[in-house]
């Protein structure tokens, strides 16, 4: 068992490492070799578009830069402590491997914004983006931009003139912009909502401390069940006793009986010699 749970320790780690360097090694990629806004068409319904933003996955940007930096730190931290619970616990490969891809995607976009600031001139639609030295780049950390550069146009029209309100404009599905830290986090939580429904009910940061409250009570003597026992015992011994006694009358019984049929049998001896 111990050996089990080293084991998944060490995949989960390499796997999180693997999964870092991949995103980090593309951003890097795209960002000191493509101008900000630049394309590169790969298929007619996939582009390598180089975009940043300040905000969540895909673009959002509904939360203060700095609260949302440090939101993702704090849920970092608080998943990867989570998964290392699991660990030790035992948990089973499916529940592990989602929520390393969740906590890798977070980590991903959370380097982007604690150090590309401080690490990167800054990207422009006409000049590319450089290492420089510590502190000389083009933001504080917690204010660094996120790299996106995934670009699915799958279906790229014109809506016709009859639609009602969107007639004639350009219709284009699936329009957001991502990267790859943005592509683990939602493949690990559908896996979570798809396979992992009965881990996700038991979810609790303190689950081992109740389990172990539970054990207690359970093992704890009850006093209505001590006083439910006792109560057994009196019955028992009752019973015992008034088993007792009646077989002490049965034997009493017995002895009468016995000296009654002597005391006949002495008498008909004796007619019978008269």
């Amino acid at each position: 068992m111990a050996a089990s749970k080293a084991m998944k320790g060490r995949v989960v780690l390499v796997m999180a490492i693997l999964l870092l360097v991949i995103d980090q090694v593309v951003k890097i990629e795209v960002k000191t070799n493509m101008c900000l806004h630049e394309s590169i068409k790969v298929f007619d319904w996939f582009y390598i578009l180089f975009i940043e933003n300040e905000g969540m996955a895909y673009g959002a940007t509904f939360i203060n830069k700095f609260a949302l930096t440090s939101f993702r730190f704090v849920a970092v931290v608080v998943i990867a402590w989570y998964i290392v619970r699991q660990v030790t616990k035992g948990a089973n490969w499916k529940y592990l491997i989602c929520l390393t891809l969740v906590a890798t995607g977070a980590l991903g976009n959370l380097i982007d914004c604690l150090f590309y600031g401080r690490i990167f001139s800054e990207s422009t639609p006409y000049d590319l983006s450089e290492f420089v030295a510590w502190g000389d780049g083009y933001a504080d950390m917690f204010y660094g931009k996120v790299v996106d550069m995934f670009y699915f146009p799958i279906i790229n029209t014109v809506l016709p003139e009859w639609v009602p309100f969107y007639g004639g404009e350009q219709f284009i599905f699936f329009s957001p912009i991502f990267n790859f830290a943005d592509s683990c986090i939602s493949v690990g939580v559908v896996a979570l909502l798809l396979f992992c429904r009965k881990e996700l009910s038991e979810v609790s940061l303190f689950s081992s401390g109740q389990s172990e409250n539970s054990d207690q009570s359970e093992n704890s003597d009850d006093p209505d069940r001590s006083d439910d026992s006792e109560d057994s015992d009196h019955s028992d011994h009752s019973d015992d006793s008034e088993d007792s006694d009646h077989s002490d009358d049965s034997e009493d019984s017995d002895d009468s009986d016995r000296s009654f049929q002597e005391g006949a049998v002495a008498k008909e001896d004796k007619k019978t010699s008269e």
